[in-house]
């Protein structure tokens, strides 16, 4: 089981670390995604850490955008930074065939 959390609203400009805990999976072996789907678009992706820490990012969200685990805590953070209206989506964790609830973030202009 998956389950976000730390989403909210927050202005342009702002931050926010979102979290992803699992429980009865562990982490440290296969990647973990983060993907997100605003209303009306399809889900998208945005980040992915490895099983070796490795890590990739969506061309809108680079730079902006950190994705790190701790592997002690089985969780997955994503920090967004730089937060622009176009980030409001539903953020979901995503591992293996495992999708969460999602973790609504909403960004005011």
């Amino acid at each position: 089981q998956l389950v976000e959390s730390g989403g909210g609203l927050v202005q342009a400009g702002g931050s926010l670390r979102l979290s992803c805990a699992a429980s009865g999976i562990i982490f440290e072996i296969y990647p973990v995604y983060w993907y997100r789907q605003a209303p009306g678009k399809q889900r998208e992706y945005v980040a992915h850490i490895t099983g070796y820490g490795s890590t990739n990012y969506a061309d809108s969200v680079k730079g902006r955008f950190t994705i790190s685990r701790d592997i002690s805590k089985n969780t997955v953070s994503l920090q967004m930074n730089i937060i622009r209206p176009e980030d409001s989506a539903i953020y979901y964790c995503h591992h293996r065939s495992h999708w969460g609830q999602g973790t609504q973030v909403t960004v005011s202009s």
